[in-house]
């Protein structure tokens, strides 16, 4: 098997996988990085959302092999239980979780919003969201925390 050389939350890993194994895997069973969930393994539910060189993007269908020279973000890589995110604190704060199954995707889809559009709209938070599915229920929530997260400059 070929070895890997990524650059996740800003530090060079390698790893030795086939070359179309899903990011997620890699992340999950070879980095130990649990923030990305395994929902669908179809890229339509977005738990497994991380960002690619800073746009969203499903790691459950992104093959390993195509990241040469990018940089991937997961949810360990923009806070921590000591310093969170504005985004993280924003999500606790609104109480925007019931089962947080969504959570991850949630938070990464709004900081690749926030880095590009710090202000937007509640019409905006909704769309870059879209795809992103709560079964929960918490899309109202979910909208405050982003909108309280915007407010407190989280990009």
């Amino acid at each position: 098997m070929p070895d890997y050389n990524l650059r996740v939350n800003g530090a060079a890993r390698t790893v030795t996988v086939e070359a179309d194994t899903p990011l997620l895997y890699v992340l999950r069973n070879d980095l130990e990085l649990n923030g990305p969930k395994y929902g669908c393994g179809l890229a339509q539910c977005g738990a497994c959302t991380v960002l690619i060189d800073g746009r969203a993007a499903r790691s459950c269908s992104t093959p390993v092999s195509s990241l040469a020279g990018k940089h991937v973000t997961t949810l360990e890589g923009i806070g921590s239980l000591d310093k969170p995110h504005a985004l993280q604190k924003a999500f606790l704060d609104e109480q925007a979780a019931q089962c947080g199954y969504c959570t991850n995707g949630m938070i990464m889809s709004a900081k690749a919003l926030l880095d590009v559009n710090p202000k937007p709209s509640d019409a905006q938070i909704k769309t870059a969201l879209s795809g992103n599915l709560c079964r929960c229920g918490s899309h109202n929530r979910i909208v405050r925390a982003v909108q309280r997260a915007a407010k407190a400059g989280a990009a």
